[in-house]
């Protein structure tokens, strides 16, 4: 970066941190001992799409390379009500589920999309019903730090569940300090 892009306040995009995904395994492990909360089979990939048809051929062209050597009705691509782009994979393994995960980033971040990652989600749900309620572990890609989200009815969340899922995997995942970084993402295409 230069002089010129420091007075104009330029700067260049944070890359994406994508290594901390190989730790959510023993985090899952650590869910279902202590909290009873299982693998929903379900993980997705946000980011900020372009538009036109050039955005169009690059989803398609993206879709079919997260498709090689998997069952193609494995992942999909959807938008949200806030028109960000999602990556949904489904695989009952949650190690395998990690490892498609990041790869759908690189392959994003392959194709010049490393600037627009968001953030990755995987979901958690009761071993048992009817449980203590989902859980959501989001994984903001810039920082390299992962938070849970508790939905419930109504876009409300279960704060308690959250900060007991904080402390119990605080040991096995970088978790996000601030937590007013801690978004609540509605309407998630990953269940």
């Amino acid at each position: 970066m230069g002089l010129r892009d420091t007075l104009f306040g330029r700067t260049r995009p944070v890359a994406p941190k994508l290594e901390q995904l190989f730790a959510l395994p023993t985090a899952a492990l650590t869910l279902q001992t202590e909290l009873e909360l299982v693998s929903s089979g379900h993980g997705g990939v946000c980011f900020k799409a372009g538009s036109g048809e050039n955005a169009s051929e690059s989803d398609a062209e993206i879709l079919e390379l997260l498709q090689v050597g998997a069952d193609p009705s494995t992942v999909s691509m959807s938008t949200d009500s806030f028109g960000f782009r999602w990556v949904v994979i489904d695989d009952p393994d949650v190690g395998s589920l990690v490892t498609r995960v990041h790869g759908a980033a690189s392959t994003l971040v392959d194709h010049g999309l490393g600037p627009h990652l968001l953030c990755a989600v995987f979901g958690f749900v009761p071993q048992h019903a009817p449980g203590e309620g989902d859980l959501r572990l989001v994984y903001l890609e810039k920082q390299g730090t992962f938070y849970p989200f508790a939905p419930r009815a109504g876009e409300q969340r279960d704060n308690e569940l959250e900060l007991r899922a904080r402390s119990f995997l605080s040991g096995d995942l970088p978790i996000e300090p601030d937590l007013t970084r801690w978004m609540a993402l509605w309407d998630l295409p990953v269940s």
